[in-house]
């Protein structure tokens, strides 16, 4: 059958991966979470597919590829762009800070193959935001011949692609005090091929963007604002009708507090009647911030709508270093009774955790674990290094000071220390950030988070000792951060940083396979640790009966039975 375009234009969409110590590419079989910047970009290029920007007698071919669970390879999609005609875009979308040196190595390999390309996402976004002038990276990407997109890409995709298409892409598309309505817009999507190479078969979207509180440590606020821009309930029925047509049930709402999205409501009315009157079998993660049960019928309305896991921005449990990270929403006397709500609706509770504000010290941060372990029903606990993202005031306040921070961006993942702290040194900051991880998933504290699922949810011991070991695996054996971990480590030996010499073969594979063996002989000796607590738990007759600190009713909580309320600055 004869084509009827007379031209065909080839738009791939990449979100870059990074670095790991090594140099190689962070890459998995199976990676943990879905890149809702990769659905919202394919989405807005579907509805330009749909409405034939390029002309009547263009077609649009568009392809997505998530390099942490998908080798990219510039060359092979050169050579098969050519053979199509050799007109293209290659857009690498999302890109946040320690990502922007591998999509720069990318990109230049496909300018090497003649290809135009273009970078967006957090990092380019956030530095023209909240920096004076043109960072040094970014020019020298546009020397390079890469153009750069600040901002939000709804209502001005399609002129990218004019551009493109007309081969006269600009340097830089600066979006940045534009910030575009959603509701109507195109939607986020990824087809199922894409989204079944995560862990779970798990989609994302946004139901909204912005953020009213004004964390320090935030890019967030600096890229997509502090006023709340969100999606109808009309979009988001559509987002999961159309997954769920393609055997997606699962998802992850990534706003980045769904609790302050003007339009909560009416989104989780409408996804109440999807599950409630039409049985449609859907799930979803969200992330909210430690007040959410002070909005009348919110977290009721999100056990209706199918919140099977809530992400919770709980940073720390010290007033001081909340105060100073400007996140005083966060009330330290609230958290058992928010978190203890969740679990009355059925919810695996999981929250953010922040090791190195400036008050903190080895001793301190291991005080305060254990302060949690007592007295908070968290059922997951995820620690961050307090790192200055470019974007954020806090890297905004050091730049302007001529603070030291550290040049190699490939290390601004929240798991490498990037500057100095002025109680700890870089190594006592690691060591400290280990001890938390290694103190919150002993095996100990891990049989008694499966204790408390039994007791609070009828069960569940299963599930808890699946996430704690995807959650401490992942640093314990892999050495990456679970946010960026993934099932089954793949490694490229080519896929090597340019700056790092190209390892012999007999070097490379000896070493990989060793390294692999070690790693899982390492964690089935975890699991078969955990696989015991929970075997315990689940023969226990009384499992039901199970209480202890964290679990007794908040409205009871005197401040001289709980160290949580009177820890020292």
């Amino acid at each position: 059958m004869r084509n009827r375009f007379a031209a065909r234009f080839h738009l791939v969409l990449i979100k870059p991966s990074h670095y790991d110590d090594d140099g190689y590419v962070l890459q998995w079989a199976r990676s943990a979470i879905p890149s809702n910047s990769l659905a919202a970009l394919h989405g807005l290029a579907l509805d330009c597919v749909e409405r034939r920007v390029l002309g009547e007698d263009v077609e649009i071919v568009v392809s997505s590829h998530d390099e942490s669970n998908r080798r990219i390879k510039p060359s092979r999609i050169a050579r098969e762009i050519a053979r199509e005609g050799g007109r293209a875009l290659v857009a690498l979308v999302g890109v946040q800070t320690n990502q922007f040196p591998r999509a720069v190595d990318l990109g230049r390999q496909f300018r090497a193959e003649g290809l135009p390309v273009v970078i967006g996402g957090f990092h380019v976004s956030g530095s023209l935001a909240m920096l004076p002038d043109v960072q040094s990276e970014l020019q020298q990407a546009m020397d390079d011949g890469l153009s750069l997109f600040a901002g939000e890409a709804e209502h001005r995709f399609e002129q990218l692609l004019q551009d493109a298409y007309a081969g006269a892409l600009k340097p830089l598309y600066d979006y940045m005090n534009d910030l575009p309505a959603l509701v109507g817009s195109p939607t986020p999507y990824l087809p199922v091929e894409t989204i079944q190479r995560t862990a779970g078969s798990r989609t994302s979207f946004d139901a909204g963007r912005g953020c009213p509180f004004q964390c320090s440590f935030c890019t967030i606020i600096n890229v997509q604002g502090r006023k709340s821009r969100r999606r109808g309930p009309d979009d988001v029925e559509k987002i999961v009708r159309e997954n769920l047509a393609q055997g997606v049930k699962n998802f992850f709402i990534t706003d980045d507090n769904f609790a302050r999205n003007a339009g909560w409501e009416p989104i989780f009315d409408r996804l109440i009647a999807l599950r409630e009157d039409e049985g449609l079998p859907i799930s979803f993660i969200v992330q909210v911030d430690t007040l959410c049960h002070r909005i009348p019928n919110f977290i009721e309305k999100a056990g209706r709508a199918g919140v099977k896991r809530v992400f919770i921005g709980m940073e720390s449990i010290n007033p001081a270093a909340l105060k100073a990270a400007g996140k005083r929403q966060n009330r330290i006397s609230e958290y058992r009774s928010m978190l203890q709500a969740w679990h009355g609706v059925g919810a695996i509770t999981y929250a953010g955790y922040i090791v190195g504000f400036p008050g903190d010290t080895p001793e301190s941060i291991v005080r305060d674990v254990k302060i949690i372990q007592r007295e908070l029903p968290i059922d997951l606990l995820e620690f961050f290094l307090l790192t200055p993202l470019p974007g954020s005031e806090d890297h905004q306040k050091l730049h302007q000071r001529g603070v030291w921070m550290d040049p190699d961006l490939n290390k601004y993942d929240v798991h490498h220390v990037t500057t100095a702290h002025p109680q700890m040194s870089k190594q006592e900051w690691n060591s400290a950030y280990r001890l938390a991880w290694e103190t919150f998933y002993s095996p100990e504290h891990v049989e008694t988070l499966m204790r408390r699922a039994a007791a609070t949810r009828g069960g569940g011991a299963k599930k808890i000792q699946n996430l704690a070991l995807w959650f401490y695996g992942s640093i314990a054996f892999e050495n990456v951060h679970p946010l960026e971990s993934g099932l089954f480590r793949r490694k490229h030996r080519r896929d090597r940083r340019p700056s790092l010499p190209l390892e012999s073969p007999f070097v490379f594979y000896p070493r990989f396979i060793w390294e692999s063996a070690a790693k899982y002989g390492r964690f089935l000796g975890l699991l078969w640790a955990y696989t015991r607590r929970r075997r315990k738990v689940e023969r226990d007759p009384a499992a039901g009966a199970y209480r202890d600190l964290a679990l007794a009713p908040a409205e009871h909580d005197h401040p001289e039975e709980l160290e949580l309320l009177r820890v020292a600055p």
